[in-house]
């Protein structure tokens, strides 16, 4: 046991000396040659982007090589474009509304009496809010919705950690860009009448927060290229 003892403290020993040698009085912690979480997550994002614009050229190819006499019919293939346009799988051109999101300065205070001074939880875009628009332009009768540069499916989910959003894969941070492909007035009705948005132009009007509903005029919104596997947990054998 004592020579275990000895052995445990020798290599503890060893262990500091390598980790003095190393930093050379430095906070090796906070090293600017270690990667940030944050740096990684963001290169993980970027990579994701440049696997999407692969895997859209990839299903283009397909298409492309579909389309060639495979004994169908000009109704089945009719049929099928449908479902791909329904499915946000190919372009979607229109009239479109384009919302913007945004935190509020980090020196905001409360613009009306009657209202608190603003916490930190006060001044940052939440999923929720993100969430509220995206209902509102579908209530709307949205065609197609993108957030910032993707297009949004059936299986999408707008999920935000602290104050950035991450979607299908990539990270992003304010502000948020919202564009809807449809009736330019149903959809303003719409964002006008969402009980959760009439919530946040409360924040809006007394801290700060940024809120812009633009029309666009035409726009082309690009075809999903992500993955459409569903995903989902196996019990353990």
């Amino acid at each position: 046991m004592r020579i275990l003892t000895a052995g445990v403290f020798a290599l503890a020993g060893l262990i500091f000396f390598t980790s003095f040698d190393t930093a050379k009085g430095t906070d090796i912690r906070t090293d600017a040659s270690l990667l940030r979480l944050s740096d990684l997550i963001h290169e993980r994002s970027r990579e994701n982007g440049k696997l999407e614009e692969s895997n859209g050229a990839l299903r283009e190819d397909v298409e492309s090589l579909a389309e060639r006499d495979d004994g169908s019919t000009r109704a089945e293939d009719e049929k099928l474009a449908d479902l791909e346009k329904r499915a946000g799988t190919q372009e979607l051109k229109g009239e479109a509304v384009t919302v913007t999101l945004d935190d509020a300065p980090p020196d905001a205070t409360a613009k009306l009496p009657g209202y608190p001074e603003p916490q930190p939880d006060y001044l940052v875009i939440h999923q929720q809010d993100l969430q509220a628009v995206v209902n509102a332009m579908w209530e709307g009768g949205a065609e197609g919705i993108k957030v910032m540069d993707q297009r949004l499916i059936s299986t999408s989910a707008v999920r935000c950690v602290g104050n950035t959003l991450i979607l299908q894969g990539r990270v992003y941070s304010p502000p948020y860009k919202i564009t809807a492909v449809g009736d330019p007035a149903k959809l303003k009705k719409a964002l006008s009448a969402s009980p959760a948005i009439q919530n946040y132009m409360v924040y809006v009007n007394v801290y700060g927060l940024g809120w812009k509903v633009e029309n666009h005029g035409t726009v082309t919104l690009p075809g999903y290229s992500g993955t459409v596997d569903l995903h989902h947990a196996k019990p353990v054998d």
